[in-house]
């Protein structure tokens, strides 16, 4: 517990880059900006891994709504082509504790530990540009969805937060190419479920 997790010799999974960049730095609470100062290009991913965590844990209710909006923010950075995360100051500047983070971590290991075996790089250019202007719109419209007042979704649209940043940090242009299609696929199931409902609303009022 605690320690980077490694699927192979040769490469460093998407929850060890994270652990890894905790791991150096010596305080106990750790400025975000300098967390995601030497991650580069797989910032993103690591955000999306920040963003993540809270939908699997119990919080007050309306945690999905600011996870979605940070989501979206990182879409629309990503669907304009930024080259890695751009931060307002005053979040840059938020400590993180440390411990709590690698706490959270382990939390969410079930999870993780099965995405882990899972990706490995291939189709690497569907996770950079033109390719990665397409996941901007995705993470648009997941953390659209995640920001929802839908009951009992938190976990599912969690899950496929964690399944992009595990793409984006490990170059699986197979694993990303899933998520948009999940994506999709939940973004029809609930416009077809808004529409029954506003069909069962008419049939009420009439």
């Amino acid at each position: 517990m605690g320690e980077p997790h490694h699927a192979s010799a040769d490469r460093i999974t998407a929850t060890g880059l994270l652990r890894q960049s905790i791991a150096s730095q010596p305080d106990a609470r750790i400025a975000l900006d300098t967390l995601l100062a030497p991650l580069h290009e797989r910032a993103f991913g690591v955000l999306l891994i920040l963003l993540a965590i809270p939908n699997f844990v119990p919080l007050a209710v309306g945690i999905g709504g600011v996870m979605g909006v940070g989501v979206m923010g990182l879409g629309a950075q990503m669907a304009f082509g930024a080259a890695r995360p751009w931060l307002p100051r005053w979040i840059g500047r938020r400590r993180l504790n440390r411990g709590q983070l690698l706490t959270l971590l382990d939390r969410i290991e079930p999870v993780t530990s099965r995405l882990e075996r899972v990706c490995r790089p291939r189709l690497p250019a569907m996770t950079r540009r033109p390719s990665s202007l397409l996941s901007g719109v995705m993470l648009l419209l997941l953390g659209l969805m995640l920001a929802l007042p839908l009951p009992f979704t938190n976990y599912f649209f969690g899950a496929l937060l964690l399944a992009f940043a595990f793409a984006l940090i490990e170059r699986d242009g197979a694993v990303l190419l899933a998520t948009w299609t999940l994506t999709l696929a939940s973004a029809g199931v609930i416009v077809g479920l808004g529409e029954v409902l506003v069909l069962l609303l008419r049939d009420g009022a009439g």
